[in-house]
């Protein structure tokens, strides 16, 4: 039973280690610990092992890792038929260049929201997204229309955070809340990132649950608070769209 508890644990550790490539792409052993809060001779370990497996490539130069080649051979065997970010992206580049600014895709996981899909802007000032980035439920257009249609645990477990901002007022954004679910859209102005903003639609499943955001975003120089809600429309039936092609 104990040899058991040590495999899974190193099995954690290892999906650990992986995850903090999430927020860069060239990182040392140290940087690798520190993230993680193990020591580096177990760091190191576990390490050799993936690079072994060809899930993490060390540059010699600067002794520093980055993701290896199996990685991309697992996601070239996602099924078009199961992932979002793969079975939308058609819709969302009509959206983008239909409305000319950035559109994104986001799922759930637990109290974050996670982008797994995005589409630039063609425009010479553009929001950037960057596929992969892992954001707070507290603010956001995408996080707001996350929350407004999760299970009511969902909801308590967010509004509970003890990583609630001090700037954000709890029965403001209940009320947030309310009204998305009135309006089938939510908005966000300047509300994470400074000179940015965007309007997003619930996409449904099947069954009626809500299983991702679409969201439109870019400068507030270009979207005003009355072009995102120009954008709404156009945005919840694109979602509509979309959840009808997710397979539940």
């Amino acid at each position: 039973m104990e040899d058991r508890k040590l495999t899974v644990r190193a099995v954690e550790r290892a999906l650990d280690i992986l995850m903090c490539f999430t927020k860069d792409s060239d990182l040392g052993l140290t940087e690798i610990a520190g993230e993680i809060g193990l020591h580096k001779s177990t760091v190191h370990r576990l390490l050799t092992t993936l690079e072994e497996k060809g899930f993490v490539i060390r540059n010699s130069a600067t002794e520093k890792y980055r993701l290896g080649l199996k990685i991309w051979e697992l996601s070239a065997h996602l099924s078009q038929n199961d992932d979002p970010a793969i079975l939308l992206l058609p819709q969302m580049e009509q959206l983008r260049d239909r409305l000319g600014e950035t559109v994104s895709l986001y799922l759930r996981d637990g109290t974050d929201r996670l982008r797994i899909q995005a589409v630039q802007s063609n425009q010479a000032i553009r929001r950037v997204a960057q596929v992969g980035a892992r954001l707070p439920l507290y603010v956001g257009a995408s996080s707001k229309v996350l929350v407004a249609y999760a299970e009511e645990a969902i909801v308590r477990a967010v509004l509970e955070s003890a990583d609630w901002p001090a700037a954000v007022d709890r029965p403001a954004y209940v009320a947030q809340l309310q009204e998305i679910r009135k309006l089938g859209y939510a908005t966000s102005y300047e509300e994470r990132e400074p000179g940015a903003a965007a309007v997003a639609a619930p996409i449904f499943d099947r069954t009626g649950k809500v299983a991702a955001a679409l969201s439109v975003s870019g400068p507030v120089s270009r979207l005003s608070p009355q072009t995102l809600e120009d954008f709404a429309p156009v945005l919840i039936e694109t979602a509509r769209e979309m959840g009808m092609m997710i397979h539940t």
